[in-house]
């Protein structure tokens, strides 16, 4: 059977299934939002306030995210060459240094890629999900094929939790938030939902700053925000808390459809 990029002997169908990374997509955005030209590639090419074109992009972000991690090759080979069209197409312009640049700029999707798998392993595991250094290890190599998925080189992306945090360490110096780029969590205030989705705007607001708050110190010092020890701490516990409240739910609702069929298939492989 194709189980596309992954598949039941995955840590990462153990860990993507899990609701409780709904934050960690958030926490991956706003990692994306200290990498100026990133950003700005994201913010030059997209109506951020539009109501209309944010949710849009917001749900094709969240489409192509499911069919990587749970599609068939052919799936995963379609969306990805999809993004890679508009990403070759797309330019934008660096106001540090006059530069036009595309949106396949390798830094920049390697930013991006990064705080995207740093953000997931970070939120599961303060959450509870029990995975082992081993096996966070693995998580963070198996999303080398997702990488190669945007254009990027396997052997170019960390293959290691000690990788990928040294990785980070490297690009601090040159990470900030860009000034012209409206602050997340203020927009989260006003979410630019679709209007059948406007009872869940208070959602939102609580969503990111949670995110916020599962960031590094450093991270959110760049954003303006405060940046203490207790922080740390009250996200880790409102993590496990919101982690324990969502096991309370039954699985057949708990878990997206995608999620449940790759649960099943990780049952029976374990059978």
């Amino acid at each position: 059977m194709d189980h596309g990029l992954f598949g039941p002997d995955s840590v990462t169908w153990r860990v993507m299934g899990e609701p409780i990374l709904l934050v960690g997509g958030f926490r991956a955005m706003l990692m994306q939002g200290l990498h100026p030209r990133a950003m700005r590639g994201v913010a030059q090419n997209s109506a951020l306030m539009d109501p209309s074109e944010a949710w849009a992009r917001f749900a094709r972000t969240t489409e192509f995210v499911r069919v990587r991690t749970y599609g068939t090759r052919a799936e995963v080979a379609r969306a990805g060459a999809r993004v890679r069209k508009i990403h070759s197409r797309l330019t934008a312009l660096d106001l540090d240094t006059g530069e036009r640049f595309r949106l396949d700029d390798p830094d920049a999707l390697l930013w991006v890629h990064v705080g995207e798998v740093d953000s997931y392993l970070s939120v599961a595991r303060r959450a509870g999900v029990r995975l082992t250094d081993e096996e966070a290890d693995r998580f963070v190599d198996e999303w080398r094929r997702a990488a190669e998925v945007v254009g990027l080189r396997p052997d170019d992306v960390p293959r290691s939790v000690g990788e990928m945090y040294d990785y980070i360490e490297s690009c601090r110096p040159g990470l900030y938030f860009a000034p012209e780029v409206p602050h997340p969590l203020r927009q989260s205030f006003n979410a630019p939902l679709p209007a059948r989705l406007t009872p869940l705007k208070p959602v939102f607001p609580v969503l990111t700053l949670l995110a916020f708050a599962t960031l590094p110190r450093w991270a959110r010092k760049l954003y303006g925000l405060p940046a203490t020890p207790l922080g740390d701490l009250w996200a880790t516990a409102s993590l496990r808390a919101l982690q324990t409240g969502i096991g309370l739910i039954p699985a057949p609702v708990r878990y997206s459809p995608d999620a449940r069929r790759a649960r099943q298939a990780m049952a029976g492989r374990v059978a």
